[in-house]
């Protein structure tokens, strides 16, 4: 009924109230930390576990004006902030972590081993995408991804992955840039335009990656 539809669209539309902003920001926390758990582990595959985790908080958030801001009122939070565990456990080289074994205890080894799965394509593409995400809804995030040399590295992704990190790479750039005079200096500085160009140069590229330019 139309009047019955019209009460559902005022109710869609009312501004939560103070409790419900508590409950949508605990149930926001909760999922982040969830996801920020995984997409932390050694394991590529509870990376993944994470990371796709982090995605469905981020899809979430954009659904409604309240859940964006709550959002990005997280990222204030060190505990919370999305970006810098994306890029430290899955977009940078993992660093040499050395990890006390039993058999150092007991003399027996004498080299540190290292228990870590490097990341696959489809957790870096997938990572990409949580990054994109995070810039779109958030300048901080923008801002933070600057101060990891986000640019730098996407860059380097980008001329040296396949396909499907390639297309995740361009529209993060492009997340990255939009908003940010920061990233889109360090772009131009980067010669980012160029490596993009010659990239579309090869007949075998589809039209996504024609688009960026």
């Amino acid at each position: 009924m139309p009047g019955a539809a019209a009460g559902e669209g005022e109710e869609r539309a009312r501004p939560p109230t103070a409790s419900e902003r508590r409950r949508m920001y605990r149930d926001m926390a909760l999922s982040l930390r969830c996801g920020l758990r995984d997409a932390s582990a050694g394991f590529s595959f509870l990376r993944l576990r994470g990371l796709r985790a982090l995605l469905r908080s981020l899809r979430s958030a954009a659904d409604a004006d309240a859940s964006t801001r709550l959002f990005r009122q997280s990222q204030a939070l060190r505990d919370l902030q999305v970006v810098s565990v994306v890029f430290e456990h899955s977009l940078r080289r993992a660093q040499e972590e050395s990890v006390v074994t039993v058999g150092q205890v007991l003399g027996i080894e004498i080299e540190p081993v290292k228990l870590r799965n490097p990341a696959t394509d489809s957790e870096v593409a997938l990572a990409l995408r949580v990054l994109e995400g995070c810039c779109l809804l958030c300048r901080d995030c923008a801002a933070a991804a600057h101060r990891l040399n986000a640019v730098k590295i996407l860059l380097n992704i980008l001329m040296a992955r396949g396909m499907l990190e390639q297309r995740a790479c361009l529209d993060t750039l492009l997340a990255l840039m939009v908003d940010s005079s920061e990233n889109l200096m360090d772009f131009m500085d980067h010669d980012g335009l160029t490596k993009v160009v010659d990239l579309v140069k090869d007949t075998q590229r589809d039209e996504h990656l024609l688009r960026f330019i």
